[in-house]
């Protein structure tokens, strides 16, 4: 999540760079990511615990990882750890949505009251002047759950007490209405939650099926992901796996604050917006099929691929992905995932054939994961 990524930032202390002092170790054909080796490095020497890397491109596959997989034992992150992968689930979730569209089964012009009755109603909303497109490229105007003040999960006072509290979707959609909207619809743009949610909820209206099970039959069975699963109400993390660490949203302004360890954590309060755990390998693999059209018919990988302004001129949103301009020329496709301890970053060449997939086992580092991005597609490092 790109909004949640950016306010998960911090402030870095000289102790938390002494406890995860810098150790690298990648494959033997390093040499053409050096820029990127430096840049896995800087997220360290910036905060993280641990970052771990995989690159896919015509010279093979490359793995990397710096720093630490777990602050008590020392032991090196690895390019089989599974990690929660944050709002880049939000694709899996245009996917499943884009795909029900080439069957004829919904249509991205759909209002959110024909595909939702009366769900999306009151303190301001219309879904009947809501469409599913809107919903998918943010330009809804629908509030972001997230950002409510009183979201428990967001790290507000007593989220010790409520990590595990499984919440159900159309929780999660009623604190989003609770609040005025944003703007209306299609008069503007902002990052919101809330839109993934009411995709995944008519993801299951449409089919009768669970979200996780069209995501698994459609996407993740394919393409053979078998690292890749949706957790559901399990707080537990596939083997193997490091820890993950964060200071919380609470402490944002405090570098003295403490770090939790928060593995283990419920993520059904991002659910289809951002609830999928995989690996660097999976994620690589999976990129590199949606950008090389291996997912979609053309006609809904133009629409995936359809562009809408965002106030910050270097990114625009597609269905699920941004499209993000390079320092060096050109563009790629990405999208930032960010969940209590873990911040990732995938990425694709827009023809898919170099990809690249970073995590950092924290979230309070000074440095844009999007830095890392810089460096691989450009060769250079802030």
């Amino acid at each position: 999540m790109l909004t949640l990524r950016k306010s998960l930032v911090a402030m870095v202390t000289a102790a938390a760079l002494a406890t995860t002092a810098s150790t690298f170790t990648a494959n033997a054909s390093a040499a053409p990511h050096a820029a990127t080796r430096a840049a896995l490095e800087a997220q360290v020497k910036a905060g993280h615990p641990g970052a771990l890397i995989q690159v896919r491109d015509g010279n093979g596959v490359w793995n990397a990882s710096a720093g630490v997989a777990d602050l008590d034992t020392g032991r090196k992150r690895l390019p089989e750890d599974h990690i929660r992968i944050g709002s880049i689930t939000k694709s899996f979730t245009s996917v499943v949505v884009l795909q029900l569209e080439a069957e004829g089964r919904l249509s991205l012009d759909d209002t959110v009251e024909k595909l939702l009755p009366g769900v999306v109603r009151g303190n301001g909303y219309d879904g009947r002047a809501i469409t599913l497109r809107q919903l998918l490229n943010h330009t809804s105007g629908v509030f972001n759950y997230s950002d409510d003040e009183n979201f428990e999960h967001m790290a507000r006072e007593g989220w010790p007490e409520h990590r595990n509290d499984a919440k159900t979707p159309s929780e999660l959609v009623a604190t989003g209405l609770s609040n005025k909207p944003d703007f209306a619809p299609g008069k503007g743009w902002n990052y919101s939650n809330t839109n993934y949610v009411l995709a995944g909820m008519i993801i299951e209206k449409v089919t009768g099926r669970t979200y996780a099970s069209e995501v698994e039959r459609r996407v993740i069975k394919p393409l053979g992901l078998r690292e890749t699963t949706l957790p559901g109400t399990s707080v537990k993390m596939p083997e193997p796996h490091g820890r993950a660490y964060s200071k919380l949203l609470l402490h944002e302004t405090n570098p003295d604050a403490k770090i939790w360890d928060t593995t283990e954590i419920t993520n059904t309060w991002v659910w289809a917006a951002g609830e999928i755990i995989s690996t660097t390998g999976d994620v690589n693999r999976y990129f590199g099929a949606l950008l090389g059209g291996k997912l979609l018919p053309a006609k809904q990988q133009k629409e995936l691929l359809t562009t809408v302004p965002t106030p910050d001129k270097r990114y625009a949103y597609g269905l699920g992905l941004y499209r993000m301009d390079l320092p060096c020329g050109g563009y790629v496709w990405t999208h930032g995932g960010g969940v209590h301890g873990s911040t990732s970053e995938a990425t694709s060449s827009p023809d898919g054939r170099h990809t690249m997939m970073f995590n950092a086992n924290g979230d309070w580092a000074t440095l844009e994961a999007t830095e890392v991005v810089k460096a691989e597609y450009c060769g250079t490092t802030a």
